[in-house]
């Protein structure tokens, strides 16, 4: 099976900057590959991925303390203002980190009504978080909030494993996104879960958001079902 990556690098240019400040972005990334195989790759390949991205950003300072750095850099200034063009900054906090949580998942697929499973899921990592059917289209949305300061290089991983053996791996670019009050919707690619006998069964799961200098906002063990039919 081929392990897809995705991967971005901070903005370079105006038009990158302008386009990481969009509220609603579309990734690739799934909770299942269409294949399903019987590679076994070391566990902690991912992590020590997650590891060597982490780029050494300097001191975190508060909007306030950046704005004032930037102000004679006019380019970098007017991203910033675009990105913070909906945040008043009177009520920004002195605390320079980020405050990045991520309230939900909601699984959509055109068979059934939609499913919204707040995070972290009920039931703890043993108890299958929620079914799908084999051979059906779906598509993961997160809902997630942004205070404090801006969050550079926001990620999704996802890792997947069946009988303790690895079969899907997915690491998905996200983007920057500036504190707002109103939530941000992260939709991803449309998706299909493989179908078949040896398809169905039991999954365990890690999804991780990290950003660009390491900070992990979430890491969360799950499993669940792949049935040949949705739940009644």
């Amino acid at each position: 099976m081929d392990m897809e990556e995705n991967k971005s690098a901070l903005p370079t240019n105006e038009e990158e900057k302008k386009n990481n400040g969009h509220s609603r972005k579309k990734s690739d990334a799934s909770v299942m590959s269409n294949d399903v195989n019987n590679e076994d790759d070391d566990d902690g390949d991912e992590e020590e991925e997650d590891e060597k991205d982490a780029v050494i950003l300097g001191p975190v300072v508060g909007l306030k303390e950046q704005l004032e750095k930037d102000k004679d850099d006019e380019s970098l200034r007017r991203w910033k203002e675009s990105l913070l063009a909906n945040v008043d900054l009177s009520e920004v906090g002195e605390n320079p980190d980020p405050e990045v949580k991520i309230l939900d998942l909601t699984i959509e697929t055109p068979d059934r009504a939609e499913l919204i499973l707040p995070i972290p899921f009920e039931g703890g990592s043993k108890t299958p978080a929620f079914v799908l059917k084999d051979g059906s289209k779906y598509r993961l949305k997160f809902n997630i909030t942004v205070a404090n300061n801006i969050v550079s290089g926001l990620r999704y991983t996802n890792t997947v494993w069946k009988k303790n053996i690895r079969v899907d791996y997915k690491k998905v670019m996200l983007g920057t996104f500036s504190p707002q009050k109103e939530s941000y919707v992260i939709e991803l690619q449309e998706e299909t879960t493989p179908s078949g006998f040896l398809a169905r069964g039991n999954y365990t799961a890690k999804t991780k958001f990290v950003d660009d200098d390491g900070k992990c906002y979430l890491e969360m063990d799950y499993t669940f079902d792949i049935k040949k039919e949705w739940p009644h």
